[in-house]
């Protein structure tokens, strides 16, 4: 479960979007738990409008913020300390991949965005989709239309039903995610096959991993 800082940065991305976003053309839901057929994924912000539905992914962390988009994990340096945390890139890769499943939409109707909203500065190149400001102005430049009324009231009516199911919990959420990563054959971030391959090192020698079949798309890794 997320701590106090993450519950803070949370509150204060739900306090943006409401004061920067309408409520008549975005519907904002947050603290989303959708089911997979692989566990849950736990959706912090979801924006549903006539543009889209737009993932939001806050990181409520300070200092310099290092990053790839293939890098499992990402380094927040602070006080000459260094802090690694899941590349969230990663994170709202599978949550995207979920919740078009549950919906039964597309994945180009889903925007998702990462947005660090605490003092921090990014010190790598990271995708346009991961921003430390302007949250609202970023989902308001997505101005095609993708979705009549009729597809917003099913969206709407379909993300309630979660909101109001009992199992879909934090605790649930946690323990599904544990079993996820214990899994030597889901791939935990997609859902795809795992399978074995061999990595080269320095002197001829080779070692076994197990390796997500989606590969290049999902760069999940595991040790045999």
């Amino acid at each position: 479960m997320k701590g106090l800082l993450g519950w803070i940065g949370e509150k204060k991305t739900t306090f943006h979007l409401w004061l920067n976003l309408d409520s008549c053309i975005y519907k904002k839901i947050h603290n989303v738990i959708v089911p997979a057929h692989n566990g849950t994924a736990q959706i912090d912000h979801l924006i549903v409008s006539p543009f889209g539905l737009f993932i939001v992914e806050t990181k409520n962390l300070k200092g310099w913020i290092f990053g790839s988009v293939s890098q499992p994990r990402w380094t927040q340096v602070i006080f000459g300390y260094k802090y690694h945390f899941q590349n969230p890139i990663h994170q709202t890769f599978r949550q995207k991949k979920v919740l078009s499943e549950y919906l039964k939409i597309n994945e180009m109707m889903i925007h998702t965005l990462i947005y660090f909203n605490g003092d921090c500065k990014f010190k790598t190149l990271l995708p346009s989709n991961v921003i430390n400001k302007d949250l609202a102005k970023c989902i308001k430049r997505e101005q095609e239309v993708a979705l009549n009324e009729a597809d917003i009231i099913s969206v709407l009516y379909k993300v309630k039903e979660l909101k109001h199911n009992s199992s879909l919990t934090a605790k649930n959420h946690i323990r599904g995610l544990l079993d996820r990563y214990s899994s030597v054959t889901t791939c935990p971030k997609c859902g795809s096959d795992l399978v074995e391959r061999n990595a080269t090192k320095s002197y001829g020698r080779s070692s076994k991993f197990l390796g997500c079949a989606n590969y290049p798309k999902c760069r999940f890794t595991k040790k045999v």
